[in-house]
C-alpha cells in the first residue's frame, strides 16, 4: 500500500503542482505478505468473494531442488546419447549376430560356432560378412553346383583373385556341427592336394565357406560315362597322376598334421580339378580329427556316402573306425576312375558286372586283358592295372589288412611286377 502527500495550505499545491515539481513514493509490506512472496513466490492478494488476503499463485520450487532436477535431466539426455552410440558403433563393427540382434536367443548350433571360433582364435581363416560375400559374387550370381549341402557360386576378391563360395543349406541339425568340422579341420591345412579354405562367414543362421576356386570342378564329370568301352575322357597318364596326387593329399591327413584328419567322404565329387588337373581333396564336412597316436575313433553314428563308406563305419563287429576308412573310400574311386562307371551298377548287362570290383578282380587273376576298359596300349594296360590292384588291396573289408596311405604311395610309384595279388574282396559299400 502507498500513499501520496498534498499540501494542505493552498491551491496553488495541488496534485498536478506536486507532480511537475517530483515526489517520492514508499510502501511496506506486511509480514504475511513478505513470506508468500519469498518462499512460495506467489502473489499476496484480495479475494473477490470474502475479501480477505490470501497467498496465490504459481508455486515455484526452491533453488535446491530447481538443481537436482536439472542435473538429473542432463544425466538423463547424456546416458541416452551414449547408449544410442554405443548401438550404432557395434552394428557397425560387428557381425548382425552378435551385435544388433544379440537380444535374440542363439539357437544351439550359433553357440557351438561362436565358441568354437572364439577357442581357436587366431588359427581360424579370415571371417567375411553376408553383405561381402553377396559383393563377391555378384548377388550369388553365377551357380557352380548345389547338393545336399548346399550351393557353390563363383565369385571374385577386391585383387582379382577367383573364389568359390559355398552356402550351406539353413537346416536344423547337424549343419552347425558340419561347418565347425569344415573350419576346424580345412582351416589347418597347407598342402597342394588338399583345396585351400580362404575364409568364412557366419551371421545368424548363415554359414559360407570361402574358397579357392578350381576351374576345372570336380573329378567326377571326367571319369563316368554312359557308355563303356568308349575310353575316358582322359588319358590313362593323367588319371594315374590324379590318383597318386589325391594319395598325397590323404597322406598329409592322415600323417602330415599335428592332429590327424579323417575325411570320412572321399568320392569323386569332392575332388576338385585346377587348370593343370591338379587334384585337391575338398569338403571337410564329415571329418573328424584325432591324435596321431590314438589308432581309432569313437563315433556315435555312420557317416559318408553310399558305395564308398567303408563296412566297419556301419558294421563296429568288423573292425575299429580310422583313418583305413579313408583307404577304403580311396580304393572304390580309383576302381571307378579305372572303370569309368560307378562301382555299383544295377543296369549293367550282365549279373557278374553289377559289383564293379568283382568283375574286374577275375579280369585281374585270370590275366585277362582290360581292353574293354578303353586302354588301347601295353603301357596303358601297365598302368590300369597297377591302379586296380591298387583299388582292390586298399578296399578289403578286414581294416587290417589295408595298406596306409603312405604304403598305397609307395605301391603306385613302384613297378608292377612288385604288386601281389590281393584277397577278394568279399564285402561291399552299402
Amino acid at each position: 500500500m502507498s500513499e501520496l502527500q498534498v499540501d494542505p495550505y493552498g491551491s496553488k499545491r495541488d496534485l498536478f503542482t506536486l507532480l511537475a515539481a517530483g515526489f517520492g513514493v514508499g510502501w511496506s509490506l506486511t509480514s504475511e505478505c513478505e513470506e508468500c512472496y519469498m518462499k512460495k513466490g506467489g502473489m499476496y492478494s484480495q479475494s473477490e468473494t470474502n475479501g480477505q488476503f490470501i497467498c496465490s499463485g504459481f508455486a515455484h520450487v526452491d533453488n535446491s531442488k530447481k538443481k537436482k532436477l536439472i542435473l538429473g535431466a542432463v544425466a538423463g539426455v547424456a546416458i541416452l546419447f551414449l547408449t544410442c552410440s554405443f548401438f550404432i558403433c557395434l552394428s557397425r563393427k560387428l557381425p548382425s549376430d552378435s551385435s544388433i540382434f544379440f537380444w535374440r536367443k542363439k539357437t544351439h548350433d550359433s553357440r557351438n560356432v561362436e565358441a568354437f571360433l572364439e577357442n581357436y582364435g587366431s588359427v581360424v581363416p579370415k571371417r567375411y560378412r553376408y553383405l561381402e560375400l553377396k559383393k563377391m559374387t555378384n548377388s550369388f550370381k553365377d551357380n557352380l553346383g548345389q547338393g545336399g549341402y548346399g550351393s557353390v557360386f563363383k565369385g571374385k576378391l577386391n585383387d582379382g583373385c577367383l573364389i568359390a563360395v559355398k552356402i550351406l543349406n539353413n537346416l536344423k541339425g547337424s549343419k552347425g556341427a558340419e561347418f565347425i568340422n569344415e573350419v576346424a579341420s580345412i582351416g589347418r591345412t597347407n598342402h597342394v592336394n588338399v583345396v585351400t579354405l580362404l575364409g568364412f562367414c557366419s551371421e545368424g543362421s548363415k554359414r559360407a565357406l570361402v574358397y579357392e576356386f578350381m576351374s576345372k570342378g570336380s573329378l567326377e564329370k571326367f571319369i563316368f560315362s554312359d557308355k563303356p568301352g568308349t575310353g575316358h575322357a582322359l588319358d590313362c597318364r593323367k588319371l594315374f597322376q590324379i590318383a597318386v596326387g589325391i594319395a598325397r593329399g590323404l597322406e598329409y591327413l592322415h600323417r602330415g598334421c599335428n592332429t590327424r584328419i579323417v575325411h570320412f567322404d572321399i568320392k569323386p565329387h569332392n575332388i576338385l580339378l585346377d587348370d593343370d588337373f591338379c587334384p585337391k581333396i575338398s569338403d571337410f564336412g564329415l571329418a573328424k580329427l584325432c591324435p596321431q597316436q590314438q589308432s581309432t575313433l569313437s563315433m556315435l553314428d555312420a557317416r559318408g556316402t553310399i558305395g564308398y563308406t567303408a563296412p566297419e563305419v556301419f558294421c563296429r563287429s568288423i573292425g575299429g573306425v580310422s583313418h583305413k576308412s579313408d583307404v577304403y573310400s580311396y580304393g572304390m574311386m580309383v576302381l571307378e576312375m579305372i572303370g569309368g562307371r560307378k562301382n555299383i551298377d544295377a543296369k549293367a548287362e550282365n549279373t557278374s558286372e553289377i559289383y564293379f570290383p568283382h568283375w574286374v578282380y577275375k579280369h585281374i587273376e585270370l590275366k585277362e586283358s582290360l581292353g574293354l576298359l578303353g586302354f588301347r596300349t601295353e603301357a596303358e594296360e601297365d598302368i590300369g592295372r597297377k591302379m586296380v590292384l591298387v583299388g582292390l588291396w586298399c578296399i578289403q573289408t578286414d581294416p587290417t589288412n589295408r595298406p596306409s596311405m603312405s604304403r598305397v604311395l609307395e605301391m603306385l610309384e613302384g613297378s608292377l611286377g612288385s604288386l601281389e595279388m590281393p584277397p577278394k574282396p568279399y564285402l561291399s559299400s552299402p
